[in-house]
């Protein structure tokens, strides 16, 4: 018999944060709560695209939140077309055992184009003018207004930036629940972000972390409810757990130091030069993918970043084959931060040559990862946030405006949360909770979260037609050294 799903993706979520929220707790009363492995990059993109494939990033092709367009020679991060992702998809899986299967997905990354029955996705007005206007993407078309008419525009300003709190996750939330109610999918994937904004501000050990946790767990309740109202098994999990960190490690700027990244110049502003670069490096929190343009350069650029502070590991082709990373996507070499390490992406020298997009909340034109953008900087914040209200101002006149108001070195230095490495300690790593105790498992793989949800909604999986998939393989923390080394990483399953 096939029984609905409710999935919710509440990214950071980890034993620690679970104390403080008992109606998430309560999902897995007369349940299961179980450890959930994780992937290499433990990054939002990478991690969900394992969940809903049953692969690793060598067979899905998602090797981070962004990478290095070859074809292109352009570093474009956050894309949102699901043609990306290679693999089976869990809805064609659910769809070959029954036909007509129904499927909603609120949020999760990858949404456009993808062969799911209800779409809502967070999607900009890009004006011609050049101004950014908050608002959604849904599929049909007319699911738009009707959400939008009852909940509201989409709260994208909250979403992400120094703005971003609660008002996003509970806008998503109460979408789903309208989409619940008026379609009644077999599955609806929800995601639920709130809890990667104050723990990147402050660290998860910090006050604001149990209260954006505790503030989380009242919105969910609502959701949860309306879950078992449908008599739904739910199902909750989380991509990653966000560990303490305090050293910004700028890659970039070594490569550059040495001669191998290149810029060119416009406006008094330096650009990162791709198409000349012999090697530069795509940083995405913990891990960043290096490409370097010559093969003869590997191993110049392998032994540079492996004497870089912060850097625990390089992995060369044999250490990401052993993370199932090896993708023509991934850089030639793939650096892993040590613990309390994180990547930037910067790659001037000079913070008066840096772009003028290094200073805004910009996600799309920043070749690499930015957490700084989620504080109002920390050198002046003051006078970051004179700049915010006057770019509201000229927002509500209808005009052109910038949100300046991200430093650069004083900014990355006071990023106190990342994640992206493997996790060390189960406290810290993600968890899977379930309602449904039939399905009861001592420990999850990412790999492994398809199959289960297949068999959550009574679906026998049958194979895809077509060249076969590629086998998953199970993935575990790896322990950090002392010093970094340039190895193939060791086993998967290493200090796990």
């Amino acid at each position: 018999m096939t029984r609905k799903l409710v999935v919710l993706n509440v990214v950071g979520l980890t034993p620690r944060l679970l104390a403080h929220m008992p109606n998430l707790r309560s999902v897995a009363d007369g349940g299961f709560t179980a450890p959930l492995g994780t992937v290499l990059p433990a990054v939002t993109c990478s991690a969900q695209s394992t969940f809903l494939t049953g692969e690793l990033p060598a067979g899905h092709g998602i090797v981070g939140n962004g990478w290095y367009f070859r074809d292109l020679g352009e570093v474009l991060l956050w894309r949102q077309h699901n043609a990306l992702v290679g693999g089976d998809k869990l809805w064609d899986a659910a769809r070959r055992a029954r036909p007509g299967y129904t499927v909603a997905n609120i949020c999760w990354w990858y949404a456009m184009g993808a062969d799911v029955d209800w779409t809502v996705t967070p999607r900009p007005v890009y004006y011609a003018d050049g101004r950014k206007e908050p608002d959604c993407y849904t599929d049909p078309p007319e699911l738009h207004d009707r959400l939008t008419a009852k909940l509201g525009t989409f709260p994208l300003f909250t979403y992400w930036g120094p703005g971003a709190g609660i008002a996003s996750s509970t806008w998503i939330c109460r979408a789903a629940e309208q989409v619940m109610a008026d379609h009644d999918p077999d599955l609806t994937l929800v995601y639920v972000p709130h809890l990667d904004y104050d723990l990147q501000r402050f660290g998860p050990s910090a006050p604001q972390a149990a209260a954006a946790a505790t503030e989380l767990d009242g919105v969910l309740g609502p959701l949860l409810d309306a879950a078992r109202r449908r008599d739904a098994t739910v199902v909750v999990l989380s991509e990653y757990g966000i560990t303490e960190v305090s050293q910004p490690v700028h890659v970039n700027r070594l490569l550059r130091a040495e001669g191998l990244l290149r810029v060119h110049t416009q406006d008094g502003m330096e650009y990162l030069d791709p198409w000349t670069s012999r090697a530069f490096a795509v940083a995405d929190h913990q891990v960043a993918h290096v490409y370097v343009r010559d093969p003869a350069d590997v191993p110049l650029v392998a032994k540079l970043c492996a004497g870089l502070p912060g850097v625990a590991e390089v992995l060369d082709a044999e250490g990401k084959a052993a993370h199932g990373l090896d993708h023509e996507r991934a850089g030639e070499l793939v650096l892993v931060a040590e613990p309390a390490a994180w990547f930037t992406y910067y790659y001037w020298l000079d913070d008066r040559r840096a772009p003028d997009f290094a200073r805004l909340v910009e996600i799309h034109r920043k070749p690499g990862y930015d957490p700084a953008e989620l504080l109002f900087d920390p050198a002046a914040p003051a006078a970051a946030k004179r700049r915010a209200g006057v770019a509201l101002a000229r927002k509500k006149l209808g005009m052109r405006y910038l949100m300046s108001v991200v430093g650069l070195d004083a900014g990355a230095r006071a990023v106190r949360g990342s994640h992206g490495r493997l996790p060390t300690d189960d406290a810290d790593a993600p968890v899977l909770l379930c309602s449904d105790p039939a399905a009861v498992r001592e420990r999850v793989e990412a790999t492994g979260v398809k199959g289960l949800l297949l068999e959550l909604a009574g679906l026998s999986p049958t194979a895809p037609s077509g060249p076969a998939a590629t086998d998953p393989v199970s993935s575990g923390p790896v322990a950090s050294g002392e010093a970094a080394e340039v190895s193939p990483a060791g086993s998967p399953e290493e200090a796990g």
